[in-house]
């Protein structure tokens, strides 16, 4: 089982039923698990509206609401949403694609410390750095 997999089996264990975001290289892994998934992968055209979307989802059930992007600037547009969800407590998972841990330490394109950049605006903040 690759890790994807095991990721899309742990958010339909949650009771996920969509997530909202933009495929890239950095998530084509859980992106591929959920065609075998009942979680539906909604696709939107930023990551801003994913977040946003996210947020409605989560004021309206009550339940959480989860948006995806890619590395870098793809996880950098997801802050104004997710930073609106928990000044307003609405529930939201945010999940953001990263490069690989070689690349981590380096001055690598696009490899942000995500960690430390949600960390103010959400009530916890991690990286999962192996399945």
């Amino acid at each position: 089982m690759k890790g994807g997999e095991l990721f899309a089996r742990c958010l339909e264990n949650e009771g996920v039923d969509y997530i909202f975001g933009v495929p890239g290289e950095e998530n084509i892994d859980l992106l591929d698990a959920l065609i075998d998934s009942p979680i539906r992968f909604v696709m939107t055209r930023h990551e801003q509206g994913a977040a946003f979307m996210a947020d409605v989802y989560g004021r309206l059930t009550g339940r959480a609401g989860v948006c995806l992007s890619t590395l870098g600037p793809g996880a950098t547009n997801l802050v104004t949403g997710v930073a609106d969800a928990n000044m307003d407590r609405a529930p939201v998972v945010a999940i953001a694609g990263q490069g690989a841990t070689t690349r981590m330490h380096k001055e690598s394109h696009q490899i942000l410390d995500l960690v430390n950049l949600f960390e103010p605006i959400t009530k916890y903040s991690t990286q999962i750095r192996a399945p």
